[in-house]
């Protein structure tokens, strides 16, 4: 695996180049991903549902847009995204999912302990083990692609000409607002939407790679449906049961899911607090090399 100082031979893309190439990066990036969002996933529905167009759609875009900026204005090969394979890319997705899952589950298991919800019988389940092997499957890959777009290229390039802090909370706002069209979305799903925006924009930092919010993305995704409970205002049938709460939305939800309460709020920010906390040996960055540097932000 190469070291940080293998990387500062190598000339990041953007440095001594004017705002506007940056900006002809950003926007290239951005044309990619809407063109992809508007022709792409439509084909995808036409021919095999909004399931494979949500997910497949979404990673075939965050793939076009990441690869085709990359070859046509700096000629770096695709995974210095981030997504470069070895021992620290695996444990930094099982980091990933185990915080991300851990979250979603602990939330979940608690209001059960305390007597406030329960698991009630669903009678239109249609569950099957393959449905729901595929439902993973499917997860996994619209997490990678939402991380591919969000905290992919554009992200990347923007932390190393404008800083972390300037980048990190505008992109994670733009996070929330993509998510304002879903189902039965409140202002405050958008909030905690927006703070997982956060979260997943701070886990590259820490990590200096995607493995470790494409992780936390997968594993917090994964587990909610698994519970029985909407997933970002969306149903998705995997279980033979359905999450039951006797609180109020304020805390549960309602019907667009934990997401849009107070403790997914709460939970979430235990998570950055932790991810803060806990060691994490980062990889090398190949965009946002500043961040190979001594750290005086004490990302990592």
């Amino acid at each position: 695996m190469d070291s940080p100082l293998d990387s500062q031979t190598q000339e990041p893309p953007g440095v001594g180049s004017s705002k506007w190439s940056v900006v002809l990066r950003a926007a290239f990036f951005i044309a990619t991903v809407f063109i992809g969002v508007q022709l792409l996933t439509p084909l995808l529905y036409w021919f095999f549902g909004v399931l494979v167009a949500g997910t497949v759609g979404l990673c075939a875009t965050g793939l076009l847009a990441n690869l085709l900026t990359m070859k046509i204005f700096d000629r770096r090969n695709f995974d210095e995204i981030g997504l470069k394979l070895g021992v620290l890319s695996a444990w930094h997705l099982v980091l990933g999912l185990v915080f991300g899952g851990g979250c979603a589950g602990l939330m979940l298991l608690l209001p059960i302990v305390a007597g406030a919800a329960r698991f009630v019988p669903n009678p239109h389940s249609e569950f099957t083990w393959i449905g729901l092997i595929f439902y993973l499957a499917a997860l996994f890959i619209a997490a990678s692609g939402e991380e591919m777009i969000f905290r992919g290229y554009v992200f990347q390039l923007l932390v190393e000409k404008m800083g972390p802090y300037a980048t990190l909370l505008p992109l994670a706002v733009i996070f929330g607002l993509t998510h304002s069209s879903n189902p039965h979305v409140t202002w405050l799903g958008i909030l905690n939407t927006t703070l997982w925006g956060v979260i997943l924009g701070y886990a590259f930092l820490r990590s200096r790679d995607l493995w470790l919010p494409i992780g936390l993305h997968y594993g917090w995704n994964a587990v909610l449906p698994l519970f029985g409970v909407n997933l970002s205002g969306l149903t998705i049938d995997v279980t033979r049961y359905n999450y039951q709460w006797d609180l109020g939305a304020l805390w549960s939800g309602g019907e667009y899911g934990p997401e849009g309460g107070v403790l997914t709020t709460i939970f979430a920010i235990g998570l950055f607090v932790a991810l803060y906390k806990i060691k994490i040996k980062p990889q090398t960055a190949y965009i946002a090399v500043s961040l190979n540097e001594p750290d005086p932000l004490e990302f990592s």
